[in-house]
């Protein structure tokens, strides 16, 4: 391990595990979810705010920060926490997941992949060796293995390719890491919606010394319930004292499965997404603000919520926001968003340490219910 770097598992219910991570910028209370700033901001959001919501970590993003404003000059500008104002702790996507979404703009060889940039036509290679450069100069506290991430379905011989290839950048991503004091690096699992496939990859992850490992590639198009199986065959070939972390998951219902199979780290752009689309995830379920339902509506999004944002503006205000595309309306709604997410987190920490998760989901899907038919 990294020195001042550190996992503990403190209390079990089932599969599912509560726990910290202790690194030098602050505890990460696990289970955990990462709000997305992929270019050095979570979209609508200052950061204290982000901060008030209950995070204590956010995702950053290699590709896109490698293009603008590049990785050398935030170095120069004294790495990604200063830059953004964001002194706690920050995880960094290595650039795997542009490889299936920028598919068309993209080649891809052993050596690393070769991106045609979105925003200026220019080209930019990135090697394992490159992307772990690249965090470095970043300051990232926990780091990503290059790797190909493939949309699901794809074939068996395509899934092979992929976790074979994934498997030696993971050699080479390892190797060109730099140790500091507090820095870590996470392997990442691949193999399609293949068992076979998913448990080799987590086998030879599991021996590589990482000091997390991800399950990548899903959530890309797949069936809840393959995502769900793929979990459950992986997990069982995990080193139990390290954390897992589910990339680019997801909804508050896919959150709530994958805790109740062992994982503890989560990212995805759809809470903030949402909220720049009138789309609030709510102790009461999802409420579509742009409905006209809402106009006359006095109630706010939810009377007990901690977050001003939810608690504080009536559904109707809101609905006149989005409705007039104000920017105040993306804002709160992402507040909002933001703000559940990080107590849905909160509330499956607390239950598990109680013993009482299965309860807890149960009491939580039910509102989801009741709320959505209201």
């Amino acid at each position: 391990m990294t020195q001042g770097f550190s996992f503990s598992v403190l209390a079990t219910d089932g599969s599912a595990r509560q726990g910290e991570i202790l690194t030098p910028r602050g505890t990460i209370r696990t289970p955990a979810f990462m709000p997305v700033g992929t270019a050095a901001t979570v979209k609508a959001m200052f950061a204290e705010d982000v901060r008030g919501a209950g995070a204590d970590i956010l995702l950053g993003n290699v590709y896109h920060l490698m293009l603008r404003p590049g990785a050398e000059r935030i170095a120069r500008l004294g790495g990604l926490h200063e830059f953004m104002r964001w002194p706690y702790p920050i995880l960094t996507d290595s650039g795997g997941f542009q490889v299936m979404s920028l598919a068309k703009l993209r080649k891809l060889d052993e050596s690393g992949v070769t991106f045609q940039s979105h925003i200026d036509g220019s080209r930019h290679h990135l090697s394992p060796e490159r992307s772990m450069e690249i965090q470095d100069l970043l300051g990232s506290d926990i780091q990503m293995q290059l790797d190909e991430c493939v949309r699901l379905p794809c074939s068996e011989d395509e899934a092979e390719r992929a976790m074979r290839l994934s498997l030696r950048w993971a050699e080479r991503s390892r190797e060109a890491f730099r140790a500091r004091a507090g820095r870590a690096v996470f392997g990442i699992v691949q193999g399609g919606e293949s068992k076979r496939f998913r448990i080799e990859s987590a086998k030879a992850l599991a021996g590589m010394d990482f000091h997390g490992i991800a399950v990548g590639g899903l959530a890309v198009g797949e069936p809840q319930d393959v995502m769900l199986d793929m979990l459950e065959t992986t997990a069982p070939h995990l080193p139990e004292s390290k954390p897992r972390y589910l990339m680019g998951v997801g909804s508050p219902d896919d959150i709530v499965e994958a805790v109740s199979r062992g994982v503890e780290m989560f990212d995805c752009v759809m809470p903030t997404r949402a909220g720049r689309h009138g789309l609030a995830y709510t102790r009461h379920g999802r409420v579509t603000l742009r409905n006209a339902r809402h106009a006359d509506d006095s109630r706010p999004l939810d009377e007990q919520s901690s977050c001003p944002a939810a608690r504080d503006y009536s559904r109707a205000y809101l609905h006149h926001l989005v409705k007039a595309g104000e920017i105040l309306g993306m804002m709160l709604l992402t507040q909002a968003n933001v703000a559940y997410y990080q107590e849905l987190m909160s509330g499956l920490r607390a239950a598990i340490a109680a013993g009482c998760l299965a309860d807890f989901i149960a009491e939580t899907r039910a509102k989801w219910i009741e709320g959505e038919s209201a």
